[in-house]
């Protein structure tokens, strides 16, 4: 660094949740010129022409200051580049443990199936952000409600969230909560015990149905999300004591505030309104628009995750969000939906994580028979949390006895921290084209003995270019 002309560089970037962040980097340059003095220049003056040599080269010198000072304000420079980071994480094939002592040299970025040069690597625990851990609980009671109201689980999934070191912090969900399917949040984000123990036991308690229950899709801060998206004001939320009353007084909760729609690659086109009382609405018309499938009000994993997304992002906007999914595994879903909810993940860099509970006997038999069915309506029914666990490159674990509940947040947590940072840049050329890139990191390593190791590799799987337009310089004003 002693040989740069540079004194100062600043570095920030932009876009904390974009796929290809903007790098700015600002640089002075130092003029050592300005420390140049007579000596320097070997210059010897005879005594008759002393005086006016000094004061010819005075003047000189204090010109060259004046245009070096002039020069150094000119010769500010902003560098923009954009830059794609991802996470990843390597695990022995046979214990299925985490290796940590790998460097830069043993990975590849392949980006659309070609190399990228590897500008920003680190370790473990060297440049990782504070995480957001969301845990979504559905709560169905023939599904995973009816292990989730067991106070041991609770007890034991606790015991792990302590865990977490400072700065980390867990918020949880509940979904799918009696016969309306209602969801709650049972608690914003914390590393507190005393909060965490209570809101499982607010788990407990809706499981037992000894609680009333609160709907997230009313909550002031849903209806916030979706009348921004539309640039309306929303309507304050009604507490759940006067719910019937404020009804009257308010605008119709059947108004639409926003709309999102959803194309399949199969043709299908799957629309999504939110109306004003906060309800999610899904109707799907399939590719030659005779068969139209309309599911009317539901809130379902897409909403779900997005409600995930836009809580953390107004809470915990410079956290590493990750989703905790836990069900029995089903989870109806249209494919154009999870595809659009594959690419949220993707955008806003969220690592999806599955905690799969056993079926109930009766589903497992009707399954083999109930997806023939989903499939013809173009809806996923079973797998799509292991799909998008895939996909972000998160985990899907299964479990089953009381203590494979803890064992398996633990193992979740342990392996978002001990994931490697990657980055590369974009090239001025590259262009944002609203498309998907499909990435995938290779790793090779050595064992002891000299042998190719085998090795697992997880992480997202894609990226979406930065809309930004880089410049390679523009002089400061």
């Amino acid at each position: 660094m002693n040989r740069l002309p540079f004194r100062s560089v600043q570095a920030t970037t932009q876009g904390h949740k974009s796929d290809a962040h903007q790098l700015s980097i600002t640089a002075t340059s130092q003029h050592r010129s300005l420390k140049i003095g007579v000596r320097h220049l070997g210059i010897r003056f005879t005594p008759l022409r002393r005086y006016l040599n000094v004061v010819f080269f005075c003047a000189a010198f204090a010109l060259a200051c004046i245009t070096a000072i002039g020069q150094e304000a000119e010769d500010t420079i902003k560098i923009k580049t954009r830059v794609v980071f991802l996470d990843a994480l390597v695990k022995d094939k046979k214990t299925a443990l985490p290796i940590s002592n790998l460097a830069q040299d043993n990975f590849e970025v392949l980006d659309n199936g070609k190399p990228r040069e590897i500008s920003y690597f680190t370790r473990e625990g060297q440049a990782r952000k504070p995480l957001a851990l969301i845990l979504i609980l559905d709560l169905r009671e023939d599904g995973a409600g009816r292990f989730l109201k067991n106070p041991d689980i609770l007890k034991s999934m606790e015991d792990e969230l302590v865990k977490l070191p400072p700065g980390d912090e867990v918020g949880i969900m509940a979904m799918n909560i009696g016969e309306d399917e209602k969801a709650v949040w049972v608690t914003e984000f914390t590393n507190e015990r005393s909060k965490l123990a209570a809101a499982l036991q607010r788990v407990k308690a809706i499981c037992e149905k000894k609680e009333e229950r609160p709907d997230i899709r009313g909550t002031q801060e849903s209806r916030a999300a979706a009348a921004n998206a539309n640039n309306t004001s929303p309507e304050p939320a009604p507490s759940p004591a006067t719910n019937d009353t404020a009804k009257s007084n308010a605008l119709p909760g059947d108004e639409i505030v926003s709309t999102q729609v959803n194309k399949g690659k199969d043709g299908s086109v799957v629309t999504r309104t939110v109306t004003r009382d906060g309800r999610v609405n899904v109707k799907r018309v399939n590719k030659d628009g005779d068969v139209t499938i309309d599911l009317g009000d539901i809130y379902d994993m897409s909403a779900a995750i997005t409600d995930a997304s836009r809580r953390a992002a107004e809470i915990r906007p410079n956290s590493q969000l990750s989703v905790v999914w836990v069900s029995d595994g089903i989870a109806p879903i249209f494919y154009a939906d999870r595809d659009a909810t594959e690419a949220v993940l993707i955008k806003e860099n969220i690592i999806f994580n599955s905690l799969t509970v056993d079926l109930r006997t009766l589903f497992k038999l009707l399954l083999p028979i109930g997806k023939p069915i989903a499939g013809w309506m173009g809806m996923s029914l079973y797998g799509s949390a292991k799909y998008l666990a895939g996909r972000s490159g998160g985990e899907a674990v299964k479990v089953g006895r009381v203590k494979d509940y803890g064992a398996g947040l633990a193992r979740i947590i342990g392996n978002l921290t001990a994931r490697y940072s990657l980055g590369f840049a974009l090239t001025e050329d590259e262009v944002d084209d609203g498309k998907m890139h499909s990435l995938k990191v290779r790793v090779k390593a050595k064992d002891q003995k000299g042998k190719d190791r085998k090795l697992l590799v997880s992480s997202r799987q894609g990226y979406y270019m930065s809309t930004v337009s880089p410049k390679n310089t523009a002089r400061a004003k």
